[in-house]
């Protein structure tokens, strides 16, 4: 398998900064190894018919690691692996190494048998397990989050009844708004803003693409659905995602 290593590096037990986008516009080795990882986590997950919120655990897991640590160090798919394993612990939908062996070996080597039980197998099963514990140490055993998929929910029930059923049924503003929140995973702009900022951006986003408008009230439409939210809270998710979307440009 020509992703994952099977061993992790003995080096750098302490926390260590992880690299940070230049300031520039080209995106850094470690934001472009991060968004493929991410990617796969995601692709992976859908392949084992992990729910969203698992897999979005995944995906803070592994970008909540790599703040504590660097890319350079540690094997970022095997440190994917053990985040998709923990992450189905922690969401209460576990799914088998083996699966998950099997799954990210076809991911590399497309079109390939699964793998034997050989040493080969039990060394990377061993591998992702002590990766799991890995993680569990740098996190301070801190692995359960609050995500965005709540209050997406709770503010397209919401914004539904205010807009006219015939536009609503003309436009796909849930399945954008959806999207657009699983997109934000791919970087650490997940967990960079608030669950429900992440996800007022996200239904913002998306009526604005359709040109969705509400009734004009004493206060915005978002100051409503989330009280403590600004147009430049808004703005600074769907600017963290644009830059995303640039990049993955730039990754493919």
């Amino acid at each position: 398998m020509e992703g994952p290593s099977c061993r992790l590096s003995a080096e750098a037990e302490e926390p260590r900064p992880s690299g940070r986008r230049d300031s520039g516009s080209e995106p850094t080795w470690d934001t472009k190894t991060h968004f493929r990882v991410c990617r796969f986590i995601m692709e992976t997950g859908v392949k084992l018919c992990m729910r969203s919120v698992p897999v979005a655990t995944a995906c803070v897991l592994y970008h909540r690691f790599f703040q504590r640590v660097t890319s350079r160090v540690y094997e970022p798919y095997l440190v994917a692996m053990s985040c998709l394993y923990l992450a189905g612990k922690v969401e209460e939908q576990h799914i088998r190494t083996r699966d998950i062996i099997n799954v990210s070996h076809r991911y590399f080597s497309k079109g390939s048998a699964p793998l034997e039980c050989n040493k080969e197998f039990w060394d990377l099963r061993d591998s992702v397990v002590q990766c799991e514990l890995l993680i569990l140490r740098q996190l301070n055993f801190h692995v359960s989050f609050e995500h965005p998929h709540k209050y997406l929910l709770h503010y397209l029930l919401s914004v539904k009844s205010l807009v006219n059923r015939h536009a609503w049924s003309r436009t796909p503003m849930a399945e954008t708004s959806w999207a657009l929140l699983r997109d934000c995973y791919h970087g650490d702009m997940c967990i960079r803003h608030t669950p429900q900022h992440i996800a007022v951006a996200a239904l913002y986003l998306a009526m604005s693409s359709y040109g969705v408008e509400l009734p004009a009230g004493e206060k915005e439409w978002w100051q409503v659905l989330c009280e403590d939210v600004t147009k430049a809270d808004i703005n600074a998710v769907i600017s963290d995602l644009l830059r995303l979307y640039d990049m993955e440009a730039k990754c493919i």
